[in-house]
């Protein structure tokens, strides 16, 4: 019977001084995981700029696969909740500029009757990293 390999490390990562019911990323092996993240800004507060919103959302994600070891260039799969879809455009038009031209993630984009602390847009997205 041939030997089975080894199970991958499964590694939880936090950010923020608040504890939270949930990890801001997890990474197994070569797969990483990011919560949604929200658009509030350093201060922890939203602002009431949906751009403003959607850049802080995709610098948070940025920032959490950074703590797992990865980065955007590794993200295969994105999954986008907007409370109006009404700003489908104006996430798209943030969304491009944290990915080369031409290797775009897959990605699904709803509608939300109500996100976390009332934001505007939620996303989270999975990696693969060789890593």
């Amino acid at each position: 019977m041939p030997a089975r390999a080894a199970a991958p490390a499964t590694r939880f990562f936090t950010t923020g001084d608040t504890p939270k019911p949930f990890s801001a990323a997890v990474r197994i092996g070569n797969m990483v995981f990011v919560s949604g993240v929200i658009g509030v800004g350093p201060d922890g507060t939203l602002p009431a700029d949906f751009t403003v919103q959607a850049t802080n959302v995709m610098e948070g994600i940025s920032n959490e696969l950074k703590l797992a070891d990865a980065s955007m260039d590794d993200v295969f799969k994105c999954d986008v909740a907007l409370a109006d879809m009404k700003n489908y455009a104006a996430f798209n038009s943030v969304y491009v500029k944290y990915f080369k031209a031409g290797h775009f993630p897959v990605r699904m984009a709803s509608g939300a009757n109500g996100l976390a602390k009332g934001a505007a847009v939620e996303a989270s997205c999975q990696a693969y990293t060789r890593k």
